[in-house]
């Protein structure tokens, strides 16, 4: 079995046309280890393979940047779960998940999360197979075109509102 040869560089200036040593890594393992302890290098090494393109510690880390994308479809994934486990409110939600509670409000708002134990259910008035339901208050807001103040009351005394019957349906 052949050993890997290594070259173990400065990690403050990578280059590895200037090596610090060569030689099989469990070697130069121990010995990067033994001379960073001693003191001999009092910098941060780092062992590469010959021919690795090496760059700075800056360009390393700014490519491990996470996309924010990803961040806020990890932080929705978070809420969502909090809310499964029954957290109801904002201020819950952020306390269960350490996401910022302006983060969460704005999350919430931008992808319009159903975060309450029900929803919001439309049917047309002369078309009973119309309907529109499993909404959150501003998308059904949009979707029959009336305020939420509107909607509300319709629910609450049975009324039509733009030819529509509204109703909130709690979850079981």
């Amino acid at each position: 079995m052949t050993e890997t040869q290594v070259l173990v560089i400065n990690a403050d200036r990578p280059d590895i046309d200037q090596p610090l040593a060569i030689g099989p890594e469990p070697e130069m393992f121990k010995l990067a280890q033994h001379n960073y302890k001693s003191g001999e290098w009092p910098f941060p090494v780092r062992l590469v393979k010959p021919g690795t393109k090496v760059r700075s510690d800056e360009a390393y880390l700014s490519s491990m940047k996470q996309d924010p994308k990803q961040g806020e479809r990890e932080d929705v994934k978070a809420i969502r779960q909090a809310h499964k486990h029954g957290k109801h409110t904002l201020r819950q939600i952020s306390d269960s998940t350490s996401i910022e509670l302006k983060r969460v409000k704005n999350l919430v708002h931008k992808y319009s999360l159903p975060l309450t134990n029900g929803y919001w259910r439309a049917e047309k008035k002369n078309k009973p197979d119309e309907v529109i339901a499993y909404q959150t208050l501003a998308r059904l807001c949009e979707r029959i075109d009336a305020s939420a103040l509107s909607i509300r009351k319709a629910s609450m005394s049975n009324e039509v509102v733009n030819g529509y019957y509204i109703s909130w349906v709690p979850k079981v």
